[in-house]
């Protein structure tokens, strides 16, 4: 594939578990962030286990690439549980409430 029609990720939000103890949140994100093509990393806890923690990891770039991403969790002891969204672009789109939800 050409670089010009190559696709560019501009967001993942991924559901992400790490042990509880190492690294620290702190860590996860500024290991995120050190990621070529990152330009911002929003971590937050949604779920505390007796042995992990699970995240909800925001990543936005100009040009993310997953495999890097996937990389520096492993790295770090974290592990993708499920990636919850991708934007992919020249552009971010916001995401739409469906209409039932705007009530």
């Amino acid at each position: 594939m050409s670089k010009a029609s190559r696709v560019k990720i501009r967001r993942l939000v991924l559901d992400v578990l790490k042990p509880l103890k190492e690294p620290s949140v702190v860590d996860v994100a500024k290991a995120l962030a050190k990621v070529k093509g990152v330009s911002a990393v929003n971590v937050t806890v949604n779920e505390v286990d007796v042995e992990t923690m699970g995240l909800i990891i925001t990543i936005e770039g100009e040009d993310i690439n997953f495999d890097n991403i996937e990389k520096e969790l492993t790295r770090v002891g974290a592990v993708i549980h499920s990636v919850d969204q991708v934007v992919v672009g020249e552009k971010i789109i916001e995401s739409a409430q469906p209409p039932q939800a705007r009530t």
